[in-house]
């Protein structure tokens, strides 16, 4: 599989290549240049396939012979050692669970994907590093810092908003120490990520080899298709039409379950669930992509002014909008409507959900008034817990802390304040 930058000005690459640069040297995202839907018989017998031999099927061909095939059904592994529950929160409206992993945020799985990957493609670097620098909202730096913690030959750098990502968020990126760094930017989340292109372009920091592993990274985005296989495995008896509402910041996510209908999953529809920073739901108003600067809100991780992926989505459509409307609708939601649906899926029938996965509900059900036979799934990112300061108040309840994060609670911060960029390429050195 070779893999082109949308902005078409730099070489193709191969899956190693493209996961070692990150980015294209013309600042464009990469991106497959084939994609073969599945054959139909996977989707006949998915529901006695396991969650490892789906996800092997999906990824095989976006990695190609690059990893061996038993070293990829090890990374899959590893990378899916948790489970994905589907709950029913009400009738015909369900979670599909994706904190059940280490760091406990959806992230988990494509940072350990990419952890892994590099880690094999470094195996034979005994004296060259890579520096994987990375910018976050919320979850990301906390999947990366577990993901990558102890990868030989693999230094990681995260930079965050300061006061903008939540308490348990910044413990978990900035407490784990050997070879993870976190730099605390004073500034929105735009900033960070504006920081970490940057650096990407600078010449002079070639020597470090650096890398990203935010969404922008395929092997970070690739391994989120998983997700929309396993709901479809567990909601397939039921013989009804799929829409799916991902809370949506960067974009990763929803791109990768289009990517996953473009492989075959009979999915009716997506719904992109945004809060106010809604430069989505705009340019589908009115035809004009017009990014603006991020708003914080208490779903900090969606706090996304200019979303990366969206590029790779309008690829996915070849910039038709008429048929990228057919299979998509986007929705923006205030902190009120967020916290009144936290309410009301609490006391409809006693489920916790936190902020960004009552804006995916609040979508959802928006969509759904158009889908009369349609079953609905919205993506529940990240535990509750992570946002106790919102959950608890909201729902007059105390959390009980989980072991995952009770672990990082009592561990020091350690961090570096930056304001600029050339702070940052001082630190890289």
């Amino acid at each position: 599989m070779k893999y082109y930058s949308l902005n078409h000005n730099a070489p193709t690459v191969s899956f190693k290549e493209a996961v070692i640069q990150g980015l294209a040297s013309d600042k464009g995202l990469y991106f497959p240049e084939n994609i073969t839907p599945l054959n139909p018989v996977f989707f006949n017998v998915i529901e006695n396939l396991s969650n490892n031999d789906i996800a092997f099927d999906v990824m095989q061909q976006f990695v190609g012979d690059e990893i061996p095939e038993a070293h990829l059904r090890e990374i899959i592994a590893e990378t899916l050692s948790f489970d994905f529950p589907v709950v029913e929160v009400e009738n015909g409206i369900y979670s599909l669970e994706l904190f059940h992993g280490p760091t406990m945020a959806f992230k988990d799985v494509g940072a350990r994907f990419m952890s892994r990957c590099l880690a094999y493609f470094n195996k034979d670097k005994k004296n060259s590093k890579n520096t994987v620098l990375v910018a976050t909202s919320g979850d990301t730096g906390g999947a990366v810092a577990s993901g990558f913690l102890g990868v030989d030959g693999v230094d990681v750098v995260i930079l965050y908003p300061s006061g903008k990502v939540s308490d348990i968020q910044e413990k978990q990126l900035t407490t784990l120490g050997q070879n993870i760094k976190a730099l605390e930017v004073n500034g929105v989340f735009d900033d960070c990520q504006d920081m970490v292109k940057k650096a990407f372009l600078d010449e002079t920091l070639a020597h470090k080899n650096l890398t990203s592993a935010n969404s922008i990274n395929i092997a970070r985005w690739l391994p989120q298709m998983f997700y929309f296989f396993f709901a479809y495995k567990a909601l397939k008896s039921q013989n009804k039409p799929l829409v799916f509402s991902c809370p949506s910041g960067n974009f990763g996510n929803i791109c990768a379950g289009i990517m996953a209908k473009k492989l075959g999953l009979p999915i009716e529809h997506f719904v992109a669930s945004t809060n106010v920073n809604d430069t989505v739901p705009r340019f589908l108003e009115n035809g004009k992509y017009d990014p603006k600067p991020s708003k914080a809100t208490i779903s900090n991780a969606m706090d996304v002014g200019n979303p990366s992926n969206f590029i790779r989505i309008q690829e996915l459509y070849n910039n038709d909008l008429k048929a990228f409307e057919k299979d998509f609708s986007s929705y923006s939601y205030t902190d009120e409507q967020t916290l009144e649906a936290l309410k009301k899926i609490y006391n409809t029938n006693g489920y916790i959900a936190e902020p960004h996965g009552a804006v995916g509900y609040l979508g959802l059900k928006k969509e759904l008034q158009k889908h009369e036979n349609a079953i609905g799934v919205f993506l529940e990112t990240a535990h509750p817990i992570k946002f106790l300061d919102v959950v608890e108040p909201a729902l007059g309840i105390t959390l009980p802390i989980p072991e995952q994060i009770e672990s990082v609670m009592n561990e020091d911060k350690v961090s570096v304040r930056i304001g600029t960029y050339e702070e940052l390429k001082a630190f890289l050195g």
